[in-house]
């Protein structure tokens, strides 16, 4: 019984788990790429202490759970291969990649049968962390980064480097993503290429015998793939190299309207391998000799200043010589290609007076003094003095050397003046500038080119005469004469003047003074966002000198043909305007640095289409009773004037082959209109011009009216000058009408640079018979307005108003009036005798007839002299404007009625007793 017990409780320990499960702490696995068994070193087996009892000294299976990287379990999985020696085996569930993951980690567990089949109380081991690396397969061959390699290098010299070759090859491992050498596969040329992709030349090259070479080239990786497309390498060979600029153009032309081109669109530098750290490239365009230093508006000055929104109320000190102007009349002046006018002065004997009226109006101690000026001498002139009497200031400004100084007297009883002094380089480099002075005593500002210029305050404590006690203003003295109450001016002033105005009042806007400065024309860099890192630009106010600064040559280059000539003028100033390039290098050393020499060239601005201005709607005739000019407000002469500007231009028709003109209108700006009457000037007593204005100041227009002209000037819309022209009226006193009067009108632009066609009307005035039969009348107007005479047919054009029945229009004013007067006793004798022959015969007695000649006697006898019938028939107006026949009415024709064209009817009085008049 003894025995049975022990057995039992043997039997019943042996088959207990007791141990767990024990493996390695850490594997290191190998996969390759086309297999999915990874082999672990050390290889994977699971120890029990429980071994060798059934179930609890089995290794049943292998757990796998995420390493670091989250993915190791559900890539791999472990199987036991033997239970009693716990042998297990990792491998993926699926291919693995090298180039998209090369390494994986997880952990892995192995768990014992437990104590029975049915893995009751099973134990598990440790996790022990497990490593795989993915071994590359040579499965991808070698790619060029690009397919054609180009290169230039210049002739007769060996390099270490030409271009180099570049491939990639997409294999994950050391072995096969390397590319172990490169191959040039076309024979017999003259270069070689190593391991790294550089290609050399063997020998010198010879642009003269092969300028171009073409060759292929390969790549292998460490394992022995070719490259899927061999790659072309292209050298140019170059002639010997010179540094400089190259693409440099002599001629560049510009059409005006364009807006901007690029003056260097294919210029780049060469500096032949040289290493340099800085250059710079200066490009000067000069336009001096264009108008005031470049091209501007060619208005005159006082448009451009009404354009650029300028305070109104200039005085022009320099005006165009005129009777009411004399005082510029012995000034000398030059042509100038703005149009504007630019005096003389040539130090000795030029000297402008300007009369004292005008000195009146400017006194104050805040005005602002504009001027443009081009100076040829350094001699120390005075340009500009003001003296007036005891009330007001005195002031003068003078240039001496590179120095400008405006003397300033607050008090002129004091005799101490305030200096106010500029050192300025333009004042003596003989070029046109223009000059604003804006005086708000204490205050003084100046501009010079449109830029702002900070005065150096002189109190000059020194011998300085006193004022002369009378309103004076000169232009020009010598600045050694004193100034004494009746001055000897002698000129000191060598150079030009043109402009020159005093404003009293407030100061000018600093936007305005930019605006009457502004060029038109200038150089401009095209777009400043792809300048390159290390670049530069500056442009002067003037836009006249661009520079470029930079230290990469590739950046530079682009630079360079990004710079543009623009010139916003649609009718740009033709001609020639100089291009230079200065261009500055600095290399590391210094003694070696490359020379350029400076680039000379031209801009050519093309001649622009000419604007047609035209001018219709009017006449050429304009007829109207003589009542209507002698109304208060006259007759419109223009009152349907229409202005079209066009400008014609070539177009190429591709169906013949051929150019032809094309015209488009254009919005457009006029600045000038006339209306002048032809032959004898206006009489002011019997006829005048009017005009509407409140158009006229509304539009800060100007107007001239004189006897010979009136002239409507300023910079505006074409429709402002339809609506002041339509306005013009013209207006005779009474009693004063004449026959015929003729009108021209034109208009101009840029200051008559563009002039319209010419308008021609010829105004006829229409009378009444009783304006004929007034002797005193007939022979005032015979005697006064005596003209050619007119055939009947030439009215045709005439513009009519509705019938009158008491109008005639005399077609040939003097010839017409003596016919009649002729005509006058013919009628009335042949009148009588046809009457008297008609009352013997008896028939058709009526009314008054009855009576016999003696009603003739009393009645009203109407004769009417019509030599414009032919005219009348082709407007569609009878002759018998009432429509009316009457039974009493006789015709009686002259002999020659048919050559004259004159009809001549005689009708009774009416039943009435009163005369009727057709």
């Amino acid at each position: 019984f003894a025995g049975v017990l022990f057995g039992l409780s043997s039997s019943l320990c042996r088959s207990a788990n007791k141990h767990k499960p024990w493996i390695e702490t850490e594997y290191q696995g190998i996969v390759m790429e086309n297999d999915n068994t990874v082999l672990l070193n050390p290889p994977l087996f699971a120890l029990d202490k429980d071994a060798p009892l059934h179930y609890a000294g089995e290794i049943c299976g292998f757990r796998v759970h995420n390493g670091p990287s989250g993915s190791g379990s559900v890539q791999f999985e472990a199987v036991v291969l033997d239970r009693s020696t716990g042998e297990g085996l990792v491998r993926s569930k699926e291919p693995l990649d090298c180039e998209s993951q090369r390494e994986h980690s997880f952990t892995i567990q192995a768990y014992d049968c437990g104590e029975g089949p049915d893995g009751v109380n099973s134990k598990k081991s440790h996790k022990a962390t497990v490593h795989v690396r993915v071994n590359d397969v040579n499965e991808f061959s070698p790619v060029f980064v690009e397919r054609r390699y180009e290169a230039s290098v210049p002739e007769g010299r060996l390099f270490d480097r030409i271009v180099r070759v570049e491939a990639l090859d997409a294999d994950c491992s050391p072995q096969y993503s390397q590319i172990c050498f490169y191959d040039i596969i076309t024979p017999n040329v003259p270069f070689a290429i190593d391991n790294d992709g550089n290609i050399k030349n063997t020998e010198p090259l010879d642009s003269k015998r092969q300028r171009v070479h073409t060759f292929w080239v390969t790549a292998f990786d460490c394992g022995k793939n070719r490259a899927q497309a061999d790659a072309q390498v292209v050298i140019t060979v170059k002639p010997s190299c010179k540094p400089g600029w190259i693409g440099w153009t002599k001629r560049v032309e510009y059409t005006p309207g364009s807006g901007s081109i690029p003056l260097f669109p294919s210029l780049h530098l060469e500096t032949c391998e040289e290493t340099v750290w800085n250059i710079q490239a200066t490009v000067e365009l000069q336009t001096g000799h264009i108008g005031k230093g470049c091209d501007r508006d060619s208005y005159s000055d006082r448009s451009v200043r009404r354009l650029c929104g300028a305070v109104r109320g200039e005085v022009d000190l320099l005006p165009p010589p005129s009777p009411a102007a004399n005082w510029t009349s012995a000034l000398p002046t030059l042509p100038s290609s703005d149009s504007s006018l630019v005096f003389s002065f040539n130090g000795s004997n030029h000297v402008a007076v300007v009369p004292d009226s005008v000195v009146t109006a400017l006194s104050g101690d805040h005005f602002t003094l504009q001027l443009w000026m081009r100076r040829d001498y350094t001699d120390p002139p005075i340009i500009f003095c003001s003296c007036t009497d005891d009330s007001f200031s005195h002031y003068s400004l003078s240039v001496h050397g590179c120095r400008l100084s405006l003397f300033y007297w607050p008090d002129v009883s004091a005799a101490r003046p305030v200096k106010f002094l500029w050192k300025l380089e333009q004042v003596c480099d003989s070029e046109w500038h223009h000059l604003s002075l804006s005086v708000q005593f204490p205050s003084v500002t100046l501009y010079v080119d449109g830029v702002t210029f900070d005065p150096a305050l002189i109190h000059d404590n020194g011998a300085i005469p006193n004022p002369a006690p009378r309103q004076r203003m000169f232009i020009g003295p010598d600045s050694y004469q004193p100034l004494t109450p009746e001055p000897l001016y002698v000129g000191g002033y060598h150079g030009l003047l043109s402009g020159v105005t005093v404003r009293p009042g407030s100061v000018e806007p600093h936007s305005v003074v930019e605006c009457l400065y502004a060029c038109r024309e200038g150089l401009d860099f095209g777009d400043l966002e792809t300048l390159g890192s290390g670049m530069k630009v500056h442009v002067n106010p003037s836009q006249s000198v661009l520079v470029l600064e930079g230290d990469d040559i590739e950046s530079f280059n682009r630079a360079v043909q990004q710079v543009t000539y623009r010139n916003s003028l649609r009718f740009a100033t033709p001609g020639v305007r100089p291009l230079k390039l200065t261009t500055s290098l600095r290399c590391f050393n210094e003694e070696s640095c490359l020379s350029l020499k400076q680039l000379e060239g031209y801009l050519v601005v093309l001649q622009p289409d000419a604007p047609q201005i035209s001018l219709s709607g009017v006449g050429p005739h304009l007829a109207r009773p003589a009542p209507e000019f002698e109304g208060p407000r006259g007759v419109p002469l223009f009152p349907e004037l229409r202005i079209v500007c066009s400008l014609s231009h070539a177009v190429n028709t591709a169906a013949q082959g051929m150019e032809a003109l094309m015209s488009d209108a254009v919005a457009h700006t006029l600045d000038g209109c006339e209306v002048q009457p032809l032959g004898e000037e206006l009489n002011p007593e019997r006829e005048e011009l009017l005009v509407d204005m409140d158009v006229v100041r509304e539009r800060g227009l100007e107007i001239i009216n004189t006897t010979a002209y009136i002239a409507i000037t300023g910079a505006e819309s074409i429709s402002v000058y339809e609506d002041v022209l339509r306005s013009v009226r013209y207006r005779l006193a009474k009693g004063s009408a004449r026959f015929e009067r003729r009108f021209r009108l034109s208009c101009s632009e840029m200051n008559g640079r563009y002039t319209s066609n010419e308008l021609t009307l010829e105004v006829n005035f229409l009378h009444s018979l009783d304006s004929l039969y007034h002797p005193s009348h007939l022979l005032a107007s015979q005697q006064q307005f005596l003209h050619p005479s007119h055939h009947a047919g030439e009215l045709s054009g005439h513009t009519l108003p509705n019938p009158h029945r008491n109008s005639v229009v005399p077609g040939a004013a003097t010839v017409i009036i003596m016919v009649c007067v002729g005509f006058l006793v013919v009628m009335v004798i042949l009148g009588v005798f046809r009457i008297r022959s008609i009352h013997r015969r008896g028939e058709g007695a009526r009314g008054g007839a009855k009576e016999g000649s003696s009603q003739w006697d009393d009645s009203a006898l109407t004769i009417i002299v019509n030599p414009m019938e032919s005219y009348e028939s082709r407007m569609g107006i009878s002759a018998d404007t009432e429509g009316e026949v009457e039974e009493d009415e006789e015709v009686a024709e002259s002999p020659d009625d048919a050559s004259d064209d004159q009809r001549i009817i005689i009708k009774k009085e009416g039943r009435d007793g009163n005369a009727r008049r057709y």
